[in-house]
């Protein structure tokens, strides 16, 4: 799930494995995951939430999978670097707005984490285009919303796909993200307030 994969120096000639490669092993991983985000949407939509829940937990064990093989084969990649965390994103996002649609999560929600993740992005475009060059480094706050995120998708898909009764679990989640959205999207205006006055 939403993670980062760092990049290492082109070699000369753009050799396979690292720099800007696009057919590394991991890039295909991350590039399958991608493709995955319109079947858990129409999964979700479906009322296969089982199905959609396993194809989630499989795009999170191939998360972990190809930033492993990245850094055990030194297939770095600016490319890799990209793909990952928009793979990442897409899959998080289709899912909070597809459960809200059939009314498993609260639509508001949805919306926060959408909003949240737009005024992030442009607030770098915008930065980018006044001449200021923010560094993009995640936050604490901003790693536990994601991991939050990551956990009220997949107990949400679990819980409505295989008919069980999560009692609190659920409220308790959707607070926390909700909480930990509003912090990190705050933290992030922040830091970008004082990027542009430096």
């Amino acid at each position: 799930m939403p993670g980062e994969r760092d990049t290492g120096p082109a070699p000369e000639g753009g050799e396979p494995g690292t720099g800007s490669a696009l057919l590394t092993l991991p890039n295909v991983i991350t590039l399958a995951r991608l493709c995955a985000v319109p079947a858990v949407v129409w999964l979700v939509i479906q009322g296969r939430l089982d199905l959609a829940f396993l194809l989630f937990l499989g795009a999170g064990l191939s998360d972990a999978l190809d930033g492993w093989l990245a850094r055990v084969r030194n297939a770095r990649s600016f490319i890799g670097s990209v793909l990952d965390p928009v793979a990442d994103k897409a899959l998080l996002v289709s899912v909070y707005v597809t459960l809200a649609v059939i009314g498993v999560l609260p639509d508001w929600l949805a919306i926060l984490v959408v909003f949240r993740d737009l005024l992030i992005v442009g607030g770098l475009l915008v930065l980018t285009l006044v001449g200021s060059r923010p560094a993009i480094r995640p936050i604490m706050v901003s790693k536990l919303n994601t991991a939050l995120q990551i956990a009220l998708a997949g107990t949400a898909l679990f819980l409505q796909g295989f008919r069980l009764d999560g009692g609190w679990l659920l409220p308790v989640l959707i607070a926390l993200v909700a909480l930990t959205t509003l912090l990190s999207g705050a933290a992030y205006v922040r830091d970008a307030a004082r990027s542009y006055r430096a």
